[in-house]
């Protein structure tokens, strides 16, 4: 992604209760310059008023009134900062077991999962939860942070034990060839966050900031197929343009240029893209994550919730549907129930043929012989649609193979599910 032409990374950051992950970030946007004059004294208020003899820079992210009564994160929250080269969004996702929906929906559009482990405690059961959503929703980059290496002197000894046990966690997952990165600090003295210091003499490998400086990453999506779903039709009624017809939507993944040919589904129509435009801009290219408006050479049968495919990579329309979905309802799942499926700007009945297993996310065991399926869990279900959509494999198309249900009473999102 870009924004005044600076690439944009998105970081989820997840660790267990008072891992520390406020602070760092907090120390994140102090190490940028990211903090404005006036908050930064009101942290030195704030942290006064604590009794601390430091500025306590997990204030500044644990904004809620009952986050800093509980001393714990509740939702999701979105903090931005940037250097001179990238810009950075960071969604700060919850620690609780509770609050495993909150981190699914954080993690979602990652780039890079990062995750904070207590130097003193190692492993826990929350780290296993954390390692699983971010491999499920094949989050490129994963990187561990063993924070607080401080109370444990800095030993070198105890932050290789963490990541031997990390790596015997990696290779009885499902997820063995996930690329980790492994980097011990100090979030409350700022070492090894955006810089080395002394106090890590043995660690030879980049801070933290100087590893997300250098993570690359395909913002405009060239790898994945090119999907365009239809949201409208442009017909405008006026003498100057009285044969103009268009197709607006959002490019969602991959790529189109003028001149290719496309298929329009589920009509099975082809066409060449005769012009692409994004306001008053005639384009060669548009890439996912653009809005654009799609003329052809032929006049096709296309309307709302159709989807233009380039012919070399069509779609294929599903009405059946296997998926791993995350439950976010009080209400619990089990086959049977109907439910409004949302893909992209389609929504379709669905109804739950069958509930296969619920997964145990700190042993990675499937356990089948449940009927139901409650808030937080995570396991795989059969959908069976009243009408196709044109679904790729979330593996291979993570952009086009995700979608949510929503309860048609009251329009409530009850589960966020990836195509598998």
């Amino acid at each position: 992604m870009k924004l005044n032409n600076m690439e944009v990374l998105r970081i989820a950051t997840s660790g267990s209760v008072d891992d520390g992950k406020s602070t760092l970030i907090g120390r994140l946007l102090y190490d940028t310059n990211s903090i404005p004059q006036d908050k930064m004294e009101a942290l030195h208020a704030a942290s006064k008023r604590k009794g601390l003899d430091f500025t306590d820079l997990s204030l500044l992210t644990d904004g809620l009134v009952a986050e800093r009564e509980q001393g714990i994160t509740i939702d999701v929250a979105h903090i931005y900062f940037s250097t001179p080269t990238r810009k950075y969004i960071i969604a700060d996702t919850p620690g609780h077991i509770e609050y495993t929906r909150n981190m699914v929906t954080g993690a979602s559009n990652a780039q890079v999962s990062l995750i904070l482990i207590d130097a003193r405690k190692g492993i826990v059961e929350q780290t296993h939860r954390h390692f699983f959503i971010a491999s499920l929703l094949r989050i490129p980059y994963l990187v561990v942070c063993v924070n607080k290496m401080d109370l444990v002197d800095y030993s070198q000894a105890r932050f290789n034990q963490i990541v031997e046990d990390f790596q015997q966690l990696l290779d009885n997952s499902a997820f063995k060839d996930q690329e980790v990165k492994f980097i011990p600090i100090s979030s409350l003295h700022g070492e090894n966050v955006a810089s080395h210091t002394g106090a890590i003499n043995w660690y030879e490998g980049p801070a933290l900031l100087e590893y997300l400086e250098q993570v690359s990453f395909d913002h405009q999506d060239s790898r994945h197929p090119a999907r365009f779903p239809i949201q409208s039709v442009i017909r405008p009624k006026t003498a100057a343009h009285h044969d103009f017809r268009g197709f607006a939507g959002k490019v969602t993944s991959g790529h189109f240029s003028v001149g290719d040919e496309i298929i329009s589904l589920p009509s099975g129509q082809k066409s060449k893209i005769k012009t692409i435009e994004q306001f008053e801009k005639q384009l060669n290219t548009a890439h996912a994550r653009e809005s654009v408006v799609i003329t052809l050479e032929d006049e096709i049968d296309s309307s709302r919730g159709n989807m233009l495919v380039k012919t070399d990579n069509v779609a294929e329309q599903r009405k059946e549907i296997s998926a791993y979905i995350c439950w976010m309802d009080q209400q619990k799942l089990t086959a049977g129930k109907t439910y409004l499926l949302q893909h992209g700007i389609n929504r379709v009945k669905a109804k739950v043929q069958q509930l296969h297993f619920v997964t145990d996310v700190t042993s990675y065991q499937e356990v089948t012989d449940k009927k139901e399926m409650g808030l937080n869990d995570i396991g795989k279900i059969t959908l069976k649609t009243a009408a196709p959509i044109f679904a790729d494999l979330y593996q291979e198309n993570p952009a086009n193979g995700a979608f949510i249900l929503i309860d048609e009473f009251n329009n409530t999102t009850v589960a966020v599910g990836t195509v598998i």
